[in-house]
């Protein structure tokens, strides 16, 4: 609460994104201002600011130790990422000394800069949770004689950023199930399921391309669906906690017996989201594409192909390669060879004898007058497809030997490939 001559304390940040919000990540200068707005003459024996970034989990169980007794276990922890404090005025004085040295903010509007860079490490990207958070924020507090001190709290966002042009998060994921439905009173089957995504990382905004294959053998009616997680894990004391929550989902045509369905490049977009938090010993925060088949009755036929929300999106280059990656492997996925077709043999494309003889005649003139062109560009483009000769280990060309008296005189080898 702001008491007295102090009309308004506040924290401002100078560095902000296209949506007026402090982004940092880590190694940056995080700058900005504490401004003061005071009524008349105020004394003031400090103004600092303290930066604290802390990851922190907290949850409450309850247990049973005998048939009326009961108690609850709460499991905290955390983890500190930031502590930097500076002061913007004045300094640390004795207790009998407060009054010396004080200074004396007079009415208006005063400004005072702060800076500060942020760890050069792996910072936890900021994030809240049912059962934890990763928060940074910069707090500022003014101190006056005989008086409790003003407070003010602004917090900021941290981005551990997650490229996802890597070669890893540009891989493919796929996945083949299969699951026979048994039942004593009515007819079963098998029922099947392959399913493939182009990479593995993505960013918010993105869609997923979903390739998908489903066989439906059995005597029931089943429903093929997709649905992106989000899996939250808290951990503290030697024990975890987990929550996962659904982002987002589609659904296909019910799928009758005999009949398949495929799904080719069927897409789920990706939603505003945070990103994967990988890095964090007490927090994680990971994402799954769930491509199932909805069984009446029975247990699901699932697959998981687990992915990572990163913050750098896909370059152009990285989307050709991802594309040319992920066309070679549709192809093995659907059951088609990898491997390119081999070229025509020659003696598919070879001319015959007789043909090759009479376009060599109709270009063989010693008189050289009315010579057909025509004849000259057949001859030139047939000759193209010729086989190359047989191969030998006799040389068709051996070196010249000249004899001068009693000794051999070889001409010198003039190419020295040879």
């Amino acid at each position: 609460m702001v008491l007295g001559k102090v009309k308004a304390l506040a924290v401002c940040f100078d560095c902000l994104n296209d949506n007026n919000l402090p982004v940092f990540s880590g190694g940056d200068l995080v700058s900005g201002r504490v401004v003061v707005e005071v009524t008349g003459d105020v004394r003031v024996r400090k103004l600092e600011i303290t930066a604290r970034g802390i990851a922190k989990v907290r949850w409450t169980e309850s247990r049973n130790a005998g048939a009326n007794t009961a108690y609850t276990q709460n499991y905290t922890e955390e983890v500190e990422y930031l502590h930097h404090c500076d002061t913007l005025i004045g300094e640390e004085r004795d207790e009998d000394a407060l009054e010396e040295g004080m200074t004396v903010l007079h009415a208006g509007l005063h400004e005072f800069a702060f800076s500060f860079n942020l760890p050069q490490m792996a910072l936890a990207t900021s994030f809240e949770g049912k059962h934890g958070s990763v928060r940074y924020w910069v707090k500022a507090e003014l101190h006056r004689p005989w008086l409790l001190p003003v407070k003010v709290k602004k917090e900021f966002i941290v981005f551990e950023h997650i490229d996802i042009n890597t070669p890893l998060l540009l891989a493919p994921q796929a996945g083949t199930k299969e699951k026979t439905l048994c039942c004593w009173f009515c007819a079963s089957g098998p029922i099947s399921l392959s399913a493939k995504i182009e990479r593995k990382g993505y960013t918010p905004g993105e869609s997923i391309q979903i390739f998908a294959e489903v066989e439906n053998c059995s005597s029931r009616v089943v429903v093929p669906k997709a649905a992106l997680y989000q899996t939250q894990t808290f951990f503290a004391k030697g024990k975890g906690r987990q929550i996962q929550q659904l982002v987002s989902n589609l659904r296909g045509e019910p799928l009758q017996q005999g009949k398949s369905q495929s799904w080719e490049g069927k897409m789920l977009k990706i939603p505003p989201v945070s990103p994967s938090i990988l890095d964090c010993p007490i927090i994680r925060v990971e994402y799954a594409l769930m491509v199932y088949v909805d069984i009446p009755g029975g247990l699901n036929l699932s697959l998981s192909l687990p992915l990572v929300i990163g913050t750098i999106p896909l370059h152009a280059c990285a989307t050709r390669t991802s594309s040319i990656s992920s066309n070679c492997s549709s192809v093995s996925w659907m059951g088609l060879s990898e491997r390119p077709e081999a070229p025509p043999s020659y003696s598919d494309l070879a001319i015959s004898e007789a043909h090759r003889r009479n376009c060599l005649q109709g270009c063989d003139r010693s008189d050289g007058e009315g010579e057909d062109q025509g004849s000259v560009l057949t001859y030139i483009t047939e000759f193209r497809y010729l086989p190359p000769p047989l191969y030998s280990e006799v040389d068709p060309y051996p070196d010249t030997v000249e004899v001068c008296g009693s000794a051999d005189v070889r001409r010198p080898d003039m190419c020295p490939s040879r």
